[in-house]
């Protein structure tokens, strides 16, 4: 009878517990079709709604980023929304106390870079940071860091840089003073010692002797190499010969480190080259030993890279000096032209502000350079490297170009860590008039195009600077305000029609041109390719047809003869990427020709040098 009551009981409860599950799952269902209704029956969200949570939800990983995306919702909402309005005040506040934590926390860290990276942003948004360091003083922290852990180079450049924002200290002069002594780069002790002796400090006769002695060619040419690119075979027309590429290097630190231009290793570090490739350095002739060497860094827009070979030179270039030499001065290449090492040739500065490189300017030398220079120190006559030669035009001899040594010194830091340099930008195609710089093109989908940036303006301040220079620098000058920064910093902007930005950077495609050239119109490239601003006709065309609203002065449109009001239809054009240029194929009336009929092809380069 107990037996049977407790199979009855145990039954009962296991079908109350199946009732149970069942009500309860019942209950789920009923809730979540609940939810599903509600949610059918809310209205969809707006763009505006959306572009509020994106700007939230970047606030804690990147405050930076929601600050530019606040930027965007300003311009294209305005403040029509009082409680919107507010909101968007208050996600601002959020996002700079991000910044302002992150600051503080990456000097309680020693993350030099960091900080003063995160200061910068805080600058753009014209906020103190929480930290009272500065700059300055984190760069000299970081340098010191880096004289501990025996990174002579990187320490002298960071020393130097921070020299640039605030006067460094007698005490730190007189650090960096001893340290150039004991590693015989008597420029860098040069550099030094003229900071100590502006404080009156101390210096004892045989280190002022060294800093203030020279060197000659005979002891600097002991400090340069030939770079051999070993590719293997190369077959041409069923016969083989040695695939060899020919360069020439400089040692800039006694752990074998040294200076070369990209394009001499860029089979090294290339994704799309597929065939076989060594690098290795000679220092003597061709009888002397081939020694390994490996890529550290490079910078394709500077055409530059830093390489090691397991050797200890015994001639160490400084690269502190940021010499910039006058039109008309001597000047000495060091080099190997046709694999015949340490030829030194002399010549004259022709010229400076020449623009070669997408960013910057080079140096234009008549010194005799030939294949086999390329990377090799350009001196002057006190001994100063002044350039690295990167380029020669074989039809016409004398015509040379070399890389200023201050731009290698600002380039050095992102090859110093490693891989490819990263350079930031905003978008924006400039072009120099006698009114500042003026905007000409924005490209898409970069930050100035974010916040609808137009073309047609002037740019008035950058980083909170008006920037001024010479005729024919002004871009130059434009682009070394960004150039030591980094993609994801923000940093200010303000143009003529009176808008003042704070943008977050991005990352510098390698040809920014060409990846515009993908996704916008040909009339719209027209401008930062061609120099050709156009604007609708109004006529009876079959086809688009456009009157030229202006010709950049020095542009290729200028060279071939267009002007203002000319008739144009665009026929065709094509992107030659891989080559690395862009045809415009265009009919013209010109106005000045009595509208006589012209068909027209204009080429253009896609690595234009005028791009921010």
């Amino acid at each position: 009878m107990e037996i049977i009551i407790m199979n009855t009981v145990k039954t009962f409860n296991n079908n109350l517990i199946h009732i149970l599950c069942v009500l309860c799952a019942i209950n789920v269902f009923s809730c979540a079709y609940e939810k599903e209704a509600h949610r059918r029956l809310t209205p969809p969200k707006s763009t505006r709604d959306f572009r509020i949570e994106k700007i939230e939800e970047s606030i804690p990983a990147d405050p930076a980023k929601a600050i530019h995306l606040i930027g965007i919702f300003e311009i294209i909402y305005g403040g029509e929304n009082t409680n919107e309005h507010q909101k968007i005040a208050e996600l601002k506040e959020r996002a700079i106390q991000n910044l302002k934590n992150d600051q503080e926390k990456a000097v309680t860290e020693k993350r030099w870079d960091d900080a003063a990276s995160l200061e910068r942003s805080l600058d753009a948004l014209g906020i103190a940071p929480e930290s009272s360091v500065k700059e300055s003083n984190y760069l000299m922290a970081q340098a010191k860091e880096f004289l501990t852990n025996g990174n002579e180079l990187a320490a002298f450049l960071t020393a130097v840089r921070s020299n640039e924002i605030a006067p460094v200290k007698a005490d730190d002069a007189l650090l960096f003073l001893k340290q150039a002594v004991r590693a015989r780069q008597r420029r860098t002790a040069a550099f030094f010692l003229a900071i100590a002796d502006r404080y009156g400090a101390a210096v004892d006769k045989e280190t002022r002797l060294f800093a203030q002695g020279s060197d000659d060619p005979s002891a600097m040419i002991k400090g340069v190499a030939t770079v051999l690119i070993d590719k293997g075979i190369k077959i041409e027309r069923g016969r083989g010969f040695a695939d060899r590429v020919l360069g020439s290097a400089f040692f800039v630190d006694s752990t074998g480190l040294a200076i070369t231009n990209y394009h001499v290793i860029e089979s090294e570090v290339d994704p799309t080259y597929n065939g076989r490739s060594k690098m290795y350095i000679r220092l003597g002739d061709s009888t002397s030993a081939q020694i390994p060497a490996k890529v550290i860094g490079w910078d394709k827009t500077m055409d530059l890279a830093l390489i090691k070979a397991e050797y200890k030179p015994e001639y160490v270039f400084s690269v502190v000096d940021r010499a910039i030499p006058k039109v008309g001065e001597s000047v000495l290449a060091i080099g190997s032209p046709g694999g015949l090492e340490k030829t030194v040739t002399m010549g004259i500065v022709s010229a400076l502000g020449r623009r070669f490189l997408q960013v910057g300017d080079v140096i234009q030398i008549d010194a005799a350079v030939n294949h086999g220079n390329s990377g090799g120190p350009v001196i002057d006559m006190q001994g100063r490297l002044v350039g690295i030669v990167f380029a020669g035009i074989e039809q016409f001899p004398g015509l040379n170009f070399a890389v200023p040594a201050e731009r290698l010194a600002a380039a050095l830091p992102a090859m110093i860590a490693g891989g490819k340099a990263v350079r930031p930008w905003l978008g924006l195609t400039i072009a120099e008039t006698a009114q500042g710089a003026e905007i000409i093109y924005v490209s898409p989908l970069t930050p100035a195009a974010d916040q609808v940036v137009k073309d047609g303006i002037y740019i008035t301040t950058l980083s909170g600077r008006e920037i001024t220079a010479g005729q024919g620098l002004l871009i130059p000058a434009m682009q070394d305000v960004l150039f030591d920064r980094r993609a994801g910093e923000l940093v200010s902007l303000v143009t003529s029609d009176g808008k003042s930005r704070v943008l977050q950077m991005a990352a510098r495609p390698l040809v920014p041109l060409a990846d515009a050239a993908k996704i916008d119109s040909r009339e719209r490239m027209a401008a930062p390719l061609f120099g050709l601003i156009l604007e609708p006709s109004v006529g009876k065309s079959i086809t688009p047809s456009y009157l030229i609203k202006k010709v950049v002065r020095g542009s290729i449109a200028d060279e071939a003869g267009l002007s203002l009001k000319d008739p144009v239809t665009i026929q065709g054009f094509r992107l030659q990427e891989k080559e690395g240029y862009a045809m415009l194929e265009i009919n013209v009336k010109k106005r000045l020709s009595g509208y006589f009929d012209t068909y027209m092809t204009l080429p253009a380069m896609l690595d234009s040098p005028d791009t921010l």
